[in-house]
């Protein structure tokens, strides 16, 4: 009984990033801090899908990732599938880079985290202006990738020392 409830403990605890991608995408909580600073915004959901897709994939897949970008969807009132597309180009992004890269660090995963952003971004402008009649602004999107790049090592040394920390707890 024991075995199981300690089993049961590591799932959960491991399973906290995919719990927090979903919590994201089910509330309203955006990462915006317009009442404090008007520029202030950045997307936690594109930073969370990279990490995680790039160091450990078996915590969140891409099926998790679309379902995830389809609740986004449905709560901020998107077109269906638009953050489903840019969330799996993150994913696909880091992939890629995994992939390719010998030797990971904070700088090459930063460096190619603003391929990922950009990327992404692009695809949601040219389905956002070709496919629908929303209105969008530029520099909204320019200061959201900008805060979200910027806060990347951040999060990227939480998230690190919180995969070394389930490390030592699962030996």
């Amino acid at each position: 009984m024991r075995f199981l409830f300690k089993n049961f403990r590591i799932s959960v605890l491991n399973s906290v990033p995919l719990i927090l991608l979903y919590y994201l995408s089910i509330s309203e909580i955006d990462t915006q801090f317009s009442n404090m600073f008007e520029i202030l915004s950045f997307n936690l959901q594109i930073i969370i899908i990279y990490y995680w897709m790039l160091k450990d994939e078996n915590v969140i897949g891409p099926g998790h990732i679309f379902l995830a970008g389809i609740i986004n969807d449905v709560v901020t009132g998107f077109p269906i599938g638009l953050s489903a597309i840019t969330y799996l180009i993150v994913s696909f992004v880091a992939n890629y880079v995994k992939n390719v890269t010998v030797n990971f660090s904070l700088f090459t995963d930063w460096f190619t985290f603003l391929l990922a952003i950009f990327f992404s971004n692009l695809c949601f402008m040219v389905f956002i202006q070709n496919f629908t009649d929303l209105q969008f602004s530029y520099s909204d999107i320019f200061y959201n990738s900008f805060f979200t790049f910027i806060f990347f090592p951040f999060f990227w040394t939480i998230f690190n020392l919180y995969k070394n920390v389930m490390r030592l707890k699962n030996d």
